[in-house]
């Protein structure tokens, strides 16, 4: 059983400066972390609508790119969930980050913010960007991970993939934030 303690140790502090590339664009994706009473913890995600002209169906962590009006990468994560999940940045407690991830297919940068919010947190998702509020045990993440190779555009992609019972599958960067977290909690475990 894995809980919100396997996790907080290892992170980097929310206000470490990242290296953005210049020819890159800046993204920053909450992981919202439930922990429970029983003591297990379970990770959100929210799956895309299937008429969404990017990204379509994919399962996903609230983020997106930067606005100017953002302090900083953190003030991004925070305002994209609000705006994705109705989930106000004060009902989240950020504890820090993981290292960035860059996209395979869009170029840009990821950085993952890790945050705890209530066990039973109320949602009130965006119809127009959220077609389903997904949450996962780290017990049942742990035991889908498997490592995929997918062609595509003559590269081959190789990463993670959680095939979740549900019938869904996280894949791409946001398996790669999963992994990322997985890892902190084996090592911790």
């Amino acid at each position: 059983m894995f809980g919100i303690e396997n996790i907080t140790a290892a992170l980097l502090p929310v206000d470490e400066a990242f290296a953005i590339d210049a020819a890159g664009r800046a993204s920053a994706v909450l992981i919202p972390v439930r922990p429970h009473s029983d003591g297990t913890t379970s990770l959100v995600f929210t799956k895309r609508p299937d008429h969404m002209p990017r990204h379509a169906g994919e399962i996903s962590f609230p983020g997106g790119l930067t606005h100017e009006e953002d302090v900083d990468l953190s003030a991004t994560a925070l305002r994209e969930t609000q705006e994705e999940l109705g989930l106000a940045p004060d009902d989240v407690e950020v504890l820090g980050a993981l290292e960035p991830v860059h996209t395979f297919v869009s170029a840009i940068l990821i950085v993952p913010f890790v945050g705890v919010v209530s066990a039973a947190p109320v949602f009130t998702p965006s119809e127009a960007e959220i077609a389903e509020v997904l949450s996962y045990p780290l017990d049942e993440l742990m035991a889908a991970e498997t490592t995929v190779e997918w062609p595509r555009d003559g590269l081959v992609y190789r990463g993670f993939a959680y095939p979740m019972s549900d019938g869904n599958t996280i894949w791409g960067a946001t398996a790669t934030i999963v992994n990322e977290l997985m890892a902190i909690v084996r090592s911790r475990s």
